[in-house]
């Protein structure tokens, strides 16, 4: 089995139901023997040259691994998504698509997923609006949705946005 490195591939595109056309490269082994495909979601603001070839190129002997553009990042059209839940929804989106392309080979069984990050929660919702699609979920750098502590940051941490009260280091004055 033979497959191109991952720095190497070219985007790809797929238009799905929602009207999105979705960049994404699709790598590994793509004969019956490759079992289920590896999705990859990004952390946040992340896109397809996010992730590292490296771990790419790894995985992709023994089987597919998909790494995609959600909805407006990256190559892909339409809007950013504000919620994981509508992050999910425009990833079960690109999952159908590139099911229903004979080409690819999915068909509609069910598929793998990596989320990193960001990535990770949008994956957990993926399992839960449709448990069907998603047969194993690895989660990587994540946290409990909703909670308090995470990565260091605690009740006095600093948001994305900052904190105009406390900067990095918990002093008043802002970022």
């Amino acid at each position: 089995m033979e497959f191109n490195s991952y720095s190497g591939l070219p985007n790809e595109r797929v238009k799905a139901a929602n009207g999105i056309d979705y960049a994404y490269r699709d790598t590994g082994p793509t004969d019956d023997g490759a079992g289920v495909p590896l999705i990859l979601l990004q952390h946040f603001r992340g896109n397809l040259d996010n992730w590292d070839p490296a771990l790419i190129d790894a995985l992709a002997p023994a089987r597919r691994v998909i790494a995609f553009d959600n909805a407006g990042v990256g190559g892909s059209t339409g809007t950013t998504p504000n919620t994981a839940d509508e992050m999910a929804h425009d990833a079960i989106a690109f999952i159908e698509a590139i099911g229903a392309i004979g080409a690819l080979g999915l068909g509609q069984g069910p598929v793998d997923v990596l989320g990193f990050s960001l990535g990770s929660f949008v994956a957990q919702q993926i399992a839960l609006t449709r448990p069907s699609l998603v047969r194993r979920l690895v989660l990587a750098s994540g946290g409990r949705p909703g909670a308090r502590r995470q990565a260091g940051g605690g009740p006095r941490g600093v948001s994305a946005g900052g904190d105009p009260e406390n900067n990095a280091a918990g002093k008043q004055g802002g970022v």
